[in-house]
């Protein structure tokens, strides 16, 4: 076991599973996920195809935060999974799916 591996797993709420599953969208360190964040960490394993429950995105803010997954506010709960669903919905920059918006 790497260094690094050792270092997600020693975060709250992050097993085996967890860090492998964040080793395969190319987190491999903690600073790793804080720098990518729990929001973008969680919308790269959706986009993969990694099937994981909004429980995931819980686990990734209680790791960053050191509290257990269900000890998190019920609404910054509600607004993390806001801010996943709508950058899950949001077509990427540079995509012509979407119309222009004028103001």
């Amino acid at each position: 076991m790497t260094t690094s591996h050792s270092d997600l797993l020693q975060l709250k709420n992050l097993g085996v599973a967890s860090v492998n599953i964040l080793r395969a969208i190319g987190i491999h360190s903690c600073d790793d996920l804080k720098q990518v964040g729990p929001v973008q960490a969680y919308i790269r394993i959706k986009l993969r195809g990694i099937h994981v429950s909004k429980v995931m995105l819980y686990a990734l803010q209680g790791a960053l935060q050191d509290v257990h997954w269900n000890d998190l506010d019920p609404e910054q709960k509600q607004q993390l999974v806001a801010q996943a669903e709508q950058a899950l919905t949001t077509p990427s920059p540079g995509s012509d799916s979407r119309p222009a918006q004028r103001h």
